[in-house]
């Protein structure tokens, strides 16, 4: 049996190649993820731990925003020298670093990087753990002076000697460049400027007694554990967070974990569509192989091998698939892994190739995803093959599955399909997001596991009416392409799951994002009463002095400021909730437009007050008038009463909760935070246009800041919600892949299923031409059947998304009723482009040889 089973693998390596492809790209997908976020969390680790102090002395991050506050967090500097008095202190030193400035050139051009990659701006100091080393020019001396990392200089085409003007929060100062730093580790991306550390926390911070942090270095034979409890004695327990080097560089690595998370589970979406498109794939190449070999399995049961000898056969060729498939699937997620260092050393993250990492983990995952799915996939067929008769041997080849009943599989997806449409139902009439997001997950998975099962039940109604018209457009030739689709509804079915699995998810995000923006069109039409805002681009804050020059613009009337501020708050029913909330100017009432269920902006802006979502308080039993503790970071704790509720559809007036109040109060308690955002209306006797052209002129110096009208705004939000689709068209692009492979692979053993029909359809006339066409018009219909019941799983997927959506604010719902006929007309060019090489193959086939086949 081992050697009959080899033979027939090798007999038939040609008909599995596609197949194949399939496990190589799943393959491929998961090994390159994992290679890849193995490597940068190995090199990072690296460069954190080279980096690390022996001891660090932080302020307390009890409170991190979940968006930029522009406020730095400092300690007193004379705590180096009180941390230098602690027994085993081999040195200590004020650090000063900053993220929160902006450095541009003598043109007003940005030095910083366009990745989204941080500017830094820190002391000169070097010891043995710095990632730098000055490699041209002079360390700074005195104010003035700096240096610049060597991949910014390049990049930038700054050079030493050029003048660069830093935008601090201090405020704005030039310096010249002095010298060129070269990084002698890993470079993050990041473009690092460095200053006289006599100087740097007087222009960076504003002060000479603040640091960011406190680095203390051990002395010999002393440890970092020992040391940080000898540190902690002598500066005794203040504000802050002692970190040991190894403490201190896994709480870098856990910041950067979430970047890698989401290109891991990215990649990992990858491989999980490959794997699902390709389990269809495997599915109905083993099914039809079986059909073909009916008369070899039912000789092999006639000379004594028994059901399981035969299912056996027929796994042992699905496991040498896999293994094959899954070693050259590492091969290509290696490749995969590598060209992704590549791509991230253009973007400034400069990874070496060289110290690729390839953990034992990878090589376990790779075969088990490619055996696993596999076998998993073949195990259905297999146990078709243990059921063939011993007397199958002596009639003629039969095409499994023809005529067979469907009932099993009408009971068991008419099941499954009344769990999914009650779940998503369930969905549509929630009331909790939560809740509501739960039963969308499940309704999905079982409405797309009950079209999968049932999906051959829909085969001839749907056939019939998609292929109607082919007897009337191509006569006999049409006739026969439809009845072709029709004559095993399993394998059509099993072919357009491929397909229709990849439409699905498109149709569903399409009609979610269109949702999405049509919602946030009128949220902004709703609420956005001002001219013009004022914004950085990548929404990080900006210094007081953009806004003093805005304010001082010819035709501006009202300039209204918002800033962000980390907040803890405790809440009647006994929760912590962490969020971040706005803070307002008084005037906020003419450029927004709020709905207040109770209150008004004045008594939410008010001294002690704040402003509330009303769903978000009724959750919490929170009432108007209302007094709750509230937690500002640095253990700033104070209580404040609710003096507005509003009611902005889901929405709130800002994160979690919408909470906000006056600005007062988040520069009471943030202190050093900046401005995130500017709402500009103009004078009158100004027009919009005088005004923006003069903001603008104002504004040419600082190159991050943008003016935006409502226009300007909604593309941006349309521009972010488009990120989240190209990458559902990726998902697509690599579903319709492996979905052409599956029908490839379909027709071309359908060819040889048929090779007799075909031979005696071209003896009684049938020309090259004609018959071509009729394997590109079977292909066409296949296509376009997956493609309808994918939209319309699609389309009730959305749909349920977007009531999901309007839980949080976003009512709209929007049908992109374009993209979904440029899908259908795609389906079909992809059906003709997937019969090209089977329709072809056909066309040259030997009438007489075709006859005579077996």
């Amino acid at each position: 049996m081992l050697k009959a089973t080899l033979r027939s693998f090798l007999a038939h390596k040609g008909r599995l190649l596609l197949s194949a492809l399939a496990v190589v790209l799943s393959v491929a997908f998961v090994a390159g993820s994992l290679i890849f976020s193995d490597t940068v969390t190995r090199t990072f680790d690296r460069l954190f731990a080279s980096t690390s102090a022996d001891v660090t002395v932080e302020p307390k991050q009890d409170l991190k925003p979940s968006v930029p506050t522009g406020a730095v967090q400092t300690v007193p500097a004379a705590l180096a020298e009180k941390a230098a008095k602690a027994e085993g202190v081999a040195a200590t030193h004020a650090d000063v670093s900053v993220q929160n400035i902006v450095v541009v050139d003598s043109r007003n051009k940005s030095v910083g990087p366009t990745t989204g990659a941080p500017t830094i701006a820190t002391d000169w100091y070097l010891t043995h753990r710095s990632p730098v080393k000055l490699t041209s020019g002079h360390a700074p001396h005195g104010a003035g002076e700096a240096l610049l990392d060597a991949d910014t200089a390049d990049k930038k085409h700054v050079r030493i000697g050029d003048t660069l003007t830093v935008q601090a929060a201090p405020g704005t100062f030039r310096v010249k460049v002095v010298g060129i730093a070269t990084f002698t580790t890993t470079n993050p991306g990041a473009a690092l400027v460095f200053l006289d550390p006599a100087v740097a926390a007087r222009e960076l911070l504003g002060s000479a007694d603040r640091a960011t942090s406190i680095s203390v270095d051990a002395a010999k034979g002393v440890s970092d554990a020992q040391l940080k409890v000898r540190v902690r004695e002598a500066i005794g327990t203040g504000a802050y967070d002692l970190k040991t080097s190894d403490e201190q560089a896994k709480s870098a690595a856990a910041d950067l974990g979430g970047f890698l998370d989401v290109i891991k589970y990215v990649m990992l979406g990858f491989a999980g569509i490959a794997v699902l498109v390709g389990v269809f794939l495997i599915v109905n190449t083993f099914s039809m192989l079986i059909a073909q070999r009916t008369r070899e399995l039912g000789l092999l049961r006639a000379l004594g091998a028994d059901r399981r000898q035969v299912r056996r056969s027929v796994l042992t060729e699905a496991v040498l698939l896999g293994l094959v498939g899954s070693t050259l699937g590492l091969a290509a997620g290696i490749g995969l892994a590598f060209g992704l260092i590549k791509l991230m050393s253009a973007f400034g993250m400069n990874l070496k190739a060289t110290e690729m990492v390839i953990g034992w983990p990878t090589p376990v995952s790779a075969y088990v995803v490619g055996v696993g799915v596999t076998f998993v996939a073949a195990y259905l067929p297999a146990r078709r093959a243990a059921g063939v008769s011993p007397m199958a041997a002596l009639a003629d080849a039969e095409i499994a599955g023809v005529g067979r009943p469907l009932k099993t599989r009408a009971i068991v997806g008419g099941v499954v399909g009344a769990a999914g449409v009650a779940a998503l139902a369930g969905c549509a009439v929630a009331t909790k997001t939560a809740s509501a997001a739960s039963l969308l997950g499940l309704g999905v998975v079982l409405t797309l596991v009950a079209t999968v099962i049932a999906g051959p039940l829909l085969v001839r109604p749907v056939i019939r009416v998609l292929g109607g018209a082919f007897p009337a457009l191509f006569g006999s030739i049409g006739r026969m392409s439809q009845r072709n689709a029709l004559r095993n509804p399993r394998r059509t079915g099993a072919t357009a799951a491929a397909l229709m699995v990849g439409l699905a998810l498109v149709g569903g995000m399409s009609v979610a994002s269109a949702s999405m923006s049509r919602s946030f069109d009128q949220q902004i039409d709703k609420t956005l009463g001002a001219d013009f805002t004022v914004q950085n681009g990548n929404f990080l804050p900006f210094t007081k002095e953009i806004t003093d020059r805005v304010r001082a613009t010819e035709g501006v009337r009202l300039v209204v400021r918002q800033r962000f501020a980390p907040v803890a708050v405790r809440l009647p029913d006994g929760k912590r909730v962490k969020t971040t909330a706005s803070g307002y100017d008084p005037q906020v009432d003419d450029v927004a437009h709020v709905t207040y269920k109770g209150g008004d902006s004045t008594a939410a802006l008010a001294d002690g007050h704040l402003g509330m979502d009303v769903g978000f308080a009724r959750d919490h039993d929170v009432r108007l008038g209302s007094t709750i503790p509230v937690e500002f970071p640095g253990g700033r704790t104070t209580e404040m009463t609710v003096g507005a509720l509003t009611d902005q559809g889901g929405s709130g007036f800002g994160m979690q909760g919408g909470l906000f109040f006056g600005i007062a109060t988040a520069q009471k308690y943030v202190p050093g935070g900046q401005d995130a955002a500017l709402y500009v209306d103009k004078a009158p006797g100004t027009s919009a246009d005088q005004l923006r052209s003069r903001l603008e002129k104002t504004l040419k110096p600082y190159p991050q800041v943008q003016v935006r009208d409502q226009a300007d705004y909604k593309k941006l939000v349309h521009d972010q919600i488009a990120v989240l689709l190209y990458l559902v068209y990726a998902l697509l692009g690599l579903a319709i892949v492996i979905a052409v492979l599956g029908v490839v692979n379909t027709l071309a053993l359908s060819v040889v299923e048929r090779t007799r029909e075909i031979g005696l359809l071209r003896a009684i006339g049938l020309a090259r031409r004609q018959l071509r066409r009729m394997i590109r018009l079977e292909s066409v219909v296949i296509a376009v059947f997956g493609a309808v019941l994918g939209l319309a799983l699609g389309l009730v997927w959305g749909v349920c998304t977007q009531q999901v959506l309007a839980l949080q604010g976003m009512t709209a719902l929007a049908i992109p009723w374009g993209t979904i006929v440029a899908v259908v007309v795609g389906s079909a060019v992809v059906g003709v482009v997937a019969a090209l090489l089977p329709a072809l193959r056909a066309s040259r086939m030997n009438v007489l040889a075709a006859i005579a086949h077996e």
